[in-house]
């Protein structure tokens, strides 16, 4: 039996299917959520209402799952959501919220969940990205900065954390039909710059258009990421969906075909 802290618990998202197929296996899960009574209550669930770019609330949640399991076997850094916007146009405290959230919140549960792990040697850490974390999105530049931002320290943690037993993987989830969209989708943009409105308009629409219609089974992605973490070697990345698929590899294809192209200039410039 293994026992989980999941952050992220909102009703019809990613974080609630997670949980679930890890208790239909018979693990313990502890559920960081603003919703507590919206979800469905279970003997091996521990709701914890957290606000996780709050550190103190973090560590208080993060200790009551220790103190209630005994230990944490396994973090995911599931809470998260988009925000619609351009890299010349995006307020500043709108910036730093998406930052607060999507990358802060995930160091404020790593530092707290990790001397546990050190101690004991061993756990898993699963640090949930974005396709936009491996190719950029127009239209959520900053959005795709902060799943880079989660990918380069997700990489680096994996070498650092090796050592004391401790697995570290990143989960790209491409398009998947949760709730996700729902909270931000619709919101009203007005930047004040003119030249950006078709496309942060177009890139709205979209969204809209597509809620519910997402191609990722929430379901299929829980049951892989699971599968993922039992596994002997687990892989360093796990991209979700199809279409997700094709894009990163297309892009990192690109970008590796770039850099190769200039390698000419790129070894030209050491010294003799």
């Amino acid at each position: 039996m293994k026992s989980w802290f999941i952050t992220g618990g909102t009703p019809g998202g990613l974080g609630v299917a997670f949980a679930d197929e890890a208790l239909s296996r018979g693990d313990r899960v502890a559920l960081t959520t603003r919703k507590p009574d919206q979800l469905i209550p279970h003997d091996r669930l521990l709701l914890l209402p957290a606000d996780v770019t709050d550190p103190a609330q973090v560590g208080a949640a993060v200790a009551k799952a220790e103190a209630e399991f005994g230990g944490i076997d396994v973090v995911v850094n599931n809470a998260g959501r988009g925000w619609v916007g351009s890299v010349e146009g995006m307020p500043d405290q709108s910036v730093r919220d998406l930052f607060e959230l999507n990358f802060f919140a995930v160091l404020s549960v790593l530092r707290a969940v990790l001397p546990g792990m050190r101690a004991r040697r061993a756990g898993t850490v699963v640090n949930i990205s974005s396709v936009a974390g491996l190719a950029g999105v127009p239209g959520f530049g900053y959005y795709t900065a902060a799943k880079h931002a989660i990918e380069g320290v997700t990489d680096v943690l994996r070498r650092e954390a090796e050592p004391f037993g401790i697995r570290v993987l990143a989960v790209e989830p491409g398009a998947f039909r949760t709730n996700a969209y729902a909270g931000f989708a619709a919101e009203p943009v007005d930047e004040g710059i003119g030249d950006y409105d078709q496309l942060l308009s177009a890139v709205q629409t979209a969204m809209v258009e597509q809620d519910g219609k997402q191609p990722g089974d929430p379901r299929k992605a829980a049951r892989a990421v699971v599968d993922a973490v039992y596994a002997d070697q687990p892989p360093r990345q796990l991209v979700l969906g199809g279409a997700g698929f094709d894009r990163a590899v297309s892009h990192l294809g690109e970008v590796l075909a770039g850099i190769r192209a200039t390698e000419e200039t790129s070894r030209g410039v050491d010294f003799p």
